[in-house]
């Protein structure tokens, strides 16, 4: 079995931060890819960065240069440090990880439950 178990949400006002983490864990031979994705109110799930095994990241437009992903590989864990945050931040952040099941040996993704961001004053 394969858990993905995100922490960090909360309520902050406009212009604070906050580190979103993400860790899985189970019977998993290798991670991929590891992302952050996040859904608004009324509105879909939409990326937010990514981070693959080696390190190369990808941003969405509207958080280049404030949000910044990183990754622990020896503790299957990504981060994401959000900075200068504005109230249309405000979403459930979902985290991503598309790993190699050690059972079966293949590649699948999995979501965790998400962890609320509320950015308001």
């Amino acid at each position: 079995q394969v858990q993905v178990v995100e922490s960090g949400g909360g309520l902050v006002q406009p212009g604070g931060s906050l580190r979103l983490s993400c860790a899985a864990s189970g019977t998993i031979f290798s991670i991929n890819g590891m992302g952050w994705y996040r859904q608004a109110p009324g509105k879909g799930r939409e990326l937010v960065a990514t981070i693959t095994s080696s390190g190369m990241t990808n941003y969405a437009d509207s958080v280049k240069g404030r949000f910044t992903i990183s990754r622990d590989n020896a503790k299957n864990t990504v981060y994401l440090q959000m900075n200068k945050l504005k109230p249309e931040d405000t979403a459930v952040y979902y985290c991503n990880a598309n790993l190699r099941r050690s059972w079966d040996r293949r590649d699948a993704d999995y979501w965790g439950q998400g962890t609320k961001v509320t950015v308001s004053s």
